[in-house]
């Protein structure tokens, strides 16, 4: 690493971290404006309305990352030209390539960390926000809702529990519906149980008391069983996953979770193109800044308040494009990977041809 290499990095990550806590600093405000008398309300304490926005900033740090880091690229090449520093650079013989390198690893080193600040950090830190918001601000309850719920085990298997305990991981009022075909059409067998155990050591659930209908040739066969084990696929921890938001879930818990909806026969197209995203996405930082050095680097006529609004406006069209790419893979028009990796695909190769572009 050369004197230039130190001189440019320093700079460029001093105001990323600004940028950042800049960034950071309004999102707190805006959303205590909105929510502190609420909260206030609610009988929090300072402390949790404290751990609160503790565990906000890093579902903050990955919205506005790539943000941070177009500007702070900007705010670098700006402050280099406006002192006729990137002239004198380039009259040694330093070519536009050579001087961007340092943004361009630092982009994609940030980006790859991004990858695990995004798959592990934030999802936990989301966890303890979501639960504050639950007890003291009433939102996000349908995500720990444990009553009533109805999930389809099996393609051909349908399935509802009244209640399901967690600490004892039994459920109970507890129906298995079994179906000729995917149709769910034509039933073959019913399992209706006050309560059903999960036994770790056999790994297999019990059920109690069951009460066993089955249907053919249009007559109904009754069978009463003390206890009965059924093999299914589903596991308690995944009972409470179900009721998890993806935001919620790090890159292994959301990779299990679509597995196993996918044996169950669930178009999963939507979580599939959430799950690619979190890997595609930190890697939009390093997109922004190869397409804002560029725009920067060249000292050019229409001065530097031209060339930030034009690079804003790309990460905004960035930003647009990939959201609304995103829609056609919640709906299966795309592959999920595709469409999760599209934008950043696109906009790469129209940052190479705009580096290609550049005067060097």
């Amino acid at each position: 690493m050369t004197i230039l290499d130190r001189y440019i990095l320093k700079q460029f990550l001093a105001n990323i971290i600004f940028g950042i806590f800049a960034f950071i600093c309004i999102f707190i405000v805006v959303d205590m404006m909105e929510n502190l008398d609420d909260f206030i309300d609610a009988g929090a304490s300072f402390a949790i309305i404290a751990k609160f926005y503790l565990n906000f900033i890093p579902e903050i740090v990955k919205l506005i990352l790539p943000v941070a880091m177009l500007l702070a690229s900007l705010f670098t090449t700006g402050k280099l030209s406006s002192y006729n520093e990137l002239t004198a650079i380039k009259s040694s013989g330093v070519s536009a390539y050579r001087i961007m390198l340092p943004f361009i690893i630092t982009a994609f080193i940030i980006s790859g960390a991004a990858i695990y600040f995004n798959g592990w950090i934030v999802p936990y830190s989301n966890k303890v926000k979501f639960n504050i918001d639950r007890v003291y601000m009433h939102r996000h309850l349908e995500s720990v809702n444990k009553d009533n719920l109805f999930f389809q085990d099996k393609s051909t298997t349908l399935m509802s529990l009244g209640y399901f305990d967690d600490n004892t991981l039994t459920a109970f009022r507890v129906s298995v519906q079994n179906y000729a075909d995917t149709n769910l059409s034509i039933m073959t067998s019913r399992f209706d149980s006050p309560r059903m155990l999960f036994d770790s050591a056999a790994s297999v659930w019990k059920l109690q008391d069951v009460m066993e209908r089955r249907f053919t040739g249009g007559k109904e066969l009754v069978i009463k069983h003390d206890t009965l084990n059924m093999n299914l696929n589903f596991r308690p921890y995944q009972i409470l996953r179900e009721q998890l938001k993806p935001d919620e879930m790090n890159y292994y818990e959301m990779s299990e979770f679509i597995s196993a909806k996918k044996r169950s026969g669930y178009n999963m197209s939507k979580w599939l193109v959430e799950f690619y995203s979190k890997i595609s996405y930190p890697f939009a930082s390093f997109i922004v800044v190869l397409f804002g050095v560029p725009f920067s680097i060249n000292k050019r006529k229409t001065g530097m308040s031209v060339q930030f609004g034009i690079s804003l406006l790309i990460c905004f069209i960035y930003l647009v494009f990939m959201k609304v790419s995103n829609v056609f893979g919640y709906n299966g028009d795309l592959n999920p990977l595709l469409t999760a990796w599209l934008a950043n695909i696109v906009f790469f190769i129209a940052a190479l041809i705009n580096l290609v572009r550049i005067k060097k």
